[in-house]
């Protein structure tokens, strides 16, 4: 089995390097757009558009212009790596089976980047990097490096930068050590509840932070853009977002990582996370209702980061050899699990569940995990009535 993962570390520049790095960053967002304002001038042209091939023998030109002699200082395979992103981003915009969104123009300091396909060089033993014609930078190095590189990709993120070192690691699919398959029901007051009775709270880091971001942002727009006082606050709201992702990528992958070593499958459901924190604003002609409602509930949807925890959880899984499996959402919260009765009336309130065939009485998210689980082992084959896997993990009866 091939693992592909990536390690991320922050450089330690000075202002010489800082300098070499925001020259190949913007030189590659210059190419980025002027190879995408050559394609958009054959679209509307009604020509097709240029190959990868193509378009870097249009590279060759451009570097022999007099106004873009600095084309010439930055490594090639950098500039040619940002036509072959603009490619495969045009190749997804127009596939009529999963159609992408159409690529956009790129914007100085909205995520500077640039990538080496080849040619650099990973020092282990002292924490450095050989970037060519920038040469060797160490980073701050927290592990080695384990696997074949592949590439490396240089970002800016707030003040400082980072390499992520992305690697190839051919290894045996391992047996996992647990055989325990639970399902897990994600929500909001509870971040996952599983089927075995266990709960995660959720961080909701933007909630509590974000008073203290909507403040800075009110100072900002009361002064002038560009001046000394407007460039540190911006650097201080960038700060803050900084704080807010980190914070909940880092619970994320603490829970994930918990979650894939101690069960061999896991149950979720399969939700589509850009429906249900899509706005309720509506248009001028059919205005929406509930807005204020809605978008405090998509922001409370989004804060929790679901669809950022099912991405780490299954590539976990899977290189500690176990599985996800993500089933139909429709009728987890209204099934009873005792006798299987479906009904809207069954869960009155957020947080209690309450059949009105059979009285069966539970924490709601509780039912909603039981329910996960049982679509999830018909999924596998593995049979089973409510009831007995019901009676397999049931708890006391109660909220």
């Amino acid at each position: 089995m091939i693992i592909r993962k990536a390690y991320k570390f922050r450089l330690k520049t000075n202002q010489t390097i800082s300098r070499k790095l925001a020259q190949f960053a913007g030189s590659s967002r210059l190419v980025w757009n002027k190879a995408l304002a050559f394609q958009k001038e054959r679209l509307k042209q009604a020509q097709s558009c240029l190959s990868y091939a193509g378009l870097t023998k249009e590279l060759t030109q451009w570097k022999r212009e007099s106004d873009l002699f600095f084309l010439k200082e930055v490594h090639s395979q950098a500039l040619q790596q940002s036509l072959k992103n603009l490619s495969q981003a045009l190749k997804e915009a127009f596939d009529k089976t999963n159609p992408k969104q159409f690529p956009r123009f790129k914007k100085k300091g909205q995520r500077d980047s640039f990538r080496y396909p080849q040619g650099f060089k990973v020092d282990n033993d002292h924490g450095r990097i050989f970037l060519p014609k920038i040469g060797w930078i160490r980073y701050n190095k927290s592990q080695d490096v384990i696997g074949e590189a592949k590439n490396v990709t240089v970002s800016k993120r707030g003040q400082h930068w980072f390499i992520s070192i992305q690697v190839e690691i051919d290894r045996v699919i391992p047996q996992h050590p647990s055989d325990s398959i639970v399902g897990g029901d994600l929500g909001i007051a509870k971040f996952l509840a599983l089927s075995n009775n266990q709960y995660y709270e959720p961080i909701s880091i933007f909630k509590n932070l974000k008073n203290k971001l909507a403040k800075l942002q009110k100072q900002l727009a009361k002064k002038e853009r560009f001046s000394n006082r407007w460039r540190r606050l911006k650097a201080k709201i960038t700060k803050l977002h900084i704080r807010i992702a980190d914070t909940r990528n880092d619970y994320l992958h603490k829970l994930s990582n918990e979650l894939s070593k101690n069960h061999a499958i896991v149950i979720l459901e399969d939700l589509k996370i850009a429906n249900m924190s899509r706005s309720a604003k509506g248009t001028v002609e059919n205005p929406g209702t509930n807005v204020k409602q809605k978008s405090g509930l998509n922001r409370a949807i989004l804060d929790q980061g679901w669809g950022e925890f099912v991405r780490q959880l299954e590539y976990k899984l899977t290189w500690n050899g176990g599985q996800l499996i993500q089933v139909n959402p429709r009728n987890t919260s209204r099934k009873c699990p005792k006798c299987s009765h479906i009904s809207a009336e069954n869960r009155k309130t957020q947080a209690v569940f309450c059949c009105q065939k059979c009285n069966y009485t539970n924490h709601a998210d509780y039912v909603g995990s039981l329910n996960i689980r049982e679509a999830g082992y018909v999924s596998l084959g593995l049979g089973g009535s409510s009831l007995e896997l019901l009676m397999k993990s049931q708890p006391a009866e109660g909220v």
